[in-house]
């Protein structure tokens, strides 16, 4: 893998072509599928190439969480109020870097998204899974997926579900049931794909514009012309250089979510071409503790003994506070009452103490600290309060009834897993960016190549790539293709 940026190749440099398009799309999973087929849609040529022998990328290894709002039919049928509003509330105060172009469009498109998905041909089941899961376990299709109903977050926007679930059980590969079914669609539209086939290098004009790419196929290689070139080509967690220029806290992880195709070659290229980037320090890294939920009663604390965060945050947002911690240390304390065996078992369980100062000195952690803790905590709990990380009530239970168990969130020994979130600086059109905010006419990117809505860790919500890789890779289609 390299870091290296492909040069641009000049047109006039360019003695044939194998093909001439409206649209070139490059990449097969979830964003560069809606991309091609709302290209078509609007009447584009549309040709997609995709370097692996079969159409998915890592969108299909995914559960099949679309992050959606804004009075969906499934929020309706469930008794769920929410409004584009409301949404934008939310994800304008979660975001550590909020784009009002991104988050508008998103919000005002939500519904409408909704209803184009579901024209796919699947229905999301209208129903909610009203416990605390990374995913529902079946075919629920609503969950509270992100941080809504977590402090200060649910003062600043009405709470609502937004953890739009396709209809197929399990924890993986739901979403490849949408890539399939956007296969069949881009093929009733007239869409050519090629498989086995990757670009290389973006060719441009004169004036900078994009006019083409170079591409490979085994040992044939050759040049396309097209009127704009859509980049879906994934993340770059698999490019160790990358990771490591980057992204390190993902080098130290032992499980990477992707696939071999993840190594930010649509990034390069949209650099390449004088695009910029943003977020490409950020990363989602997870060690989910939860379900069952009654784990969510416990208190985290680090090696001192102190809480330092809500325990009923979204996995991601727990596990990012973790990471900043000293050592990447820490651990979840439940009593007997709440002890349960995670459903994951990602957070090892370390032992049980009949005592807390047995607890504290098998964990390392200063005599009396832990103690003092889990002191204050089960006294406010017992009035129903957290006055020191806000916790939501429904949570707040007495950790007091011995023996304590642990669980180790500590990275190294709790199992993370992730992947890279920045990429490409992309107008709500699709557009890729110079560092000016002009877009690079002809170009365009969606997906994990691109930086929208999935920007880190504590902002994080099941959905949000799906989402807005589906949703911005419809837009980047549409309006590449001059609809």
């Amino acid at each position: 893998m390299t870091t290296d940026i492909p040069d641009v190749v000049a047109a006039d440099a360019v003695t044939e072509w194998s093909d001439e398009v409206d649209v070139l799309v490059a990449g097969f999973g979830v964003a560069g599928g809606c991309a091609a087929v709302e290209a078509a849609a609007a009447g584009a040529r549309v040709l997609l190439l995709e370097r692996a022998g079969a159409s998915g990328g890592t969108s299909a290894l995914a559960g099949g969480h679309f992050y959606l709002g804004g009075g969906t039919a499934v929020q309706q049928a469930t008794g769920h109020d929410d409004s584009a509003e409301e949404m934008a509330k939310y994800l304008t105060a979660v975001l550590p870097d909020p784009d009002p172009d991104l988050i508008e469009a998103y919000c005002a498109g939500s519904v409408e998204h909704f209803d184009w998905l579901e024209g796919l041909g699947f229905r999301f089941e209208r129903s909610y899974y009203p416990h605390k899961a990374v995913i529902q376990p079946g075919t629920e299709g609503l969950i509270f997926s992100g941080n809504e109903k977590v402090w200060p977050f649910r003062d600043q926007a009405v709470p609502a579900p937004r953890g739009h679930k396709v209809p197929v059980p399990g924890d993986t590969q739901g979403a490849k049931m949408v890539v399939d079914l956007l296969v069949k669609r881009a093929a009733e539209l007239g869409v050519t794909v090629r498989y086995d086939t990757g670009i290389t290098q973006l060719i441009a004009d004169s004036d900078g514009r994009i006019v083409g790419v170079r591409w490979r196929c085994f040992g044939e290689s050759g040049a396309i012309r097209a009127k704009s070139v859509v980049l879906a080509t994934g993340g770059f967690v698999m490019n160790s250089e990358m990771v490591a220029e980057n992204t390190p806290q993902l080098a130290a992880n032992s499980f990477v979510l992707g696939n071999t195709y993840d190594d930010g070659l649509g990034i390069r290229l949209g650099i390449s071409a004088g695009g910029a980037t943003r977020n490409m320090d950020r990363a989602f890294l997870t060690a989910p503790f939860y379900p069952p939920a009654q784990l969510v009663t416990g208190i985290i604390v680090d090696k001192s003994g102190q809480r330092f965060v809500a325990e009923d945050s979204y996995h991601s947002r727990t596990s990012a506070f973790v990471l900043e911690r000293p050592g990447a240390a820490a651990y979840l304390i439940v009593d007997s009452e709440h002890m349960e065996r995670p459903k994951f078992p990602l957070t090892p369980f370390i032992d049980g103490w009949e005592t807390v100062a047995e607890m504290e000195a098998a964990l390392g952690i200063p005599a009396g600290a832990l103690q003092a803790s889990l002191d204050r905590y089960n006294e406010n709990a017992a009035k129903g309060e957290d006055p020191d990380f806000h916790k939501g009530a429904e949570w707040l239970e007495p950790q007091d009834t011995g023996p304590w168990g642990a669980f180790d969130l500590t990275l190294g020994k709790a199992v993370y897993a992730g992947f890279s979130l920045g990429g490409l600086r992309v107008s709500a059109n699709g557009e890729v960016l110079r560092d000016n905010g002009s877009p690079i006419p002809g170009l365009y990117a969606a997906g994990a190549c691109a930086s929208t809505l999935a920007q880190d860790g504590k902002s994080y919500a099941s959905g949000t790539q799906l989402g807005s890789g589906s949703f911005f890779g419809r837009r980047a289609g549409r309006h590449g293709a001059g609809a």
